[in-house]
């Protein structure tokens, strides 16, 4: 790889942090509708739904089967729940909270069966707005590939490298020899930006731009951590980022939280949940500079 080959990014994306106003209320800062979860996977939702509101979103739905009530109103009270019955779907309920929402995270903890392949298909057909496509979501669309040609908004992949190879075809061991490389020609390709997540992860643009992240480390290497990033970039989405600086932003802003959370917890010792713990201290960065 060569190194004029890619931008990196560094700490002065914490500039384009959505600015807070003072006189505003919670419409101000944006609706997230996170569609996830599933039976014995509530916490996958939960961990998005969190990260959007710790990122500064005003409000946050989740779309989720009935079965994860009572776990997420009692993890998030914060969060609006709007449940379904997988077996008998309320589709004017769904497109009723697609109607609400500024944008969407897909895909964290859906599972594989086919009403989870019916809302990842509607969030991609039917809601024109900013989706985050993560998870379950990714290996929907591995398998039907067409959404992303009738995909009409702006869409943001997150996948991991084995995620991207169900995605593309490819070995893993092909993928991770050039992260970099490989978002970029993914994301100029389909018209998408790709967050192709490593060591470090790369953000592949719709022009073909490429830019390497410089936050991280090997601590955030746990369960729920990519949930994490699917929240905080559609968190961003919501408070009016655009796309690009959305995917940007969250990257930096997720493995600076785990660098702040190393320092204490240690690499071991970590989880997701402390990511979201130090979310904050990463973003107040900024305040203090200026």
């Amino acid at each position: 790889m060569q190194n004029n080959q890619y931008r990196t990014i560094e700490q002065d994306v914490l500039y384009a942090l959505p600015k807070r106003l003072n006189r505003s209320n919670k419409g101000t800062y944006g609706k997230v509708l996170c569609i996830a979860g599933s039976r014995n996977m509530a916490g996958a939702a939960y961990l998005c739904a969190w990260a959007a509101y710790r990122t500064g979103a005003g409000l946050v739905r989740i779309l989720t089967p009935e079965v994860n009530r009572v776990i997420l109103q009692t993890l998030l009270p914060e969060a609006v729940l709007t449940t379904f019955d997988p077996e008998v779907m309320d589709w004017k309920c769904i497109r009723d909270a697609f109607d609400w929402a500024d944008t969407a995270a897909v895909g964290p903890g859906l599972g594989r069966e086919p009403w989870a392949l019916a809302l990842t298909r509607a969030a991609m057909t039917e809601f024109i707005k900013p989706v985050v496509l993560d998870a379950d979501g990714l290996n929907h669309l591995s398998e039907h590939r067409e959404l992303l040609t009738k995909r009409e908004g702006a869409l943001i992949l997150t996948p991991h490298p084995g995620e991207f190879a169900r995605l593309t075809g490819q070995k893993v061991q092909d993928i991770i020899a050039d992260i970099p490389g490989q978002a970029r020609r993914f994301a100029e390709e389909h018209q998408c930006i790709c967050v192709l997540k490593d060591a470090p992860s790369a953000v592949g643009s719709l022009s073909g731009d490429c830019y390497v992240n410089t936050t991280g480390n090997n601590g955030m290497s746990t369960g729920g951590s990519g949930d994490v990033l699917t929240g905080i970039i559609a968190g961003l989405l919501a408070q009016k980022s655009l796309p690009l600086q959305a995917a940007l932003l969250g990257v930096w802003l997720h493995g600076r939280a785990g660098d702040l959370a190393v320092k204490r917890e240690g690499p071991y010792g970590m989880m997701a949940r402390h990511l979201l713990e130090y979310l904050p201290e990463a973003m107040k960065e900024r305040q203090e500079e200026e």
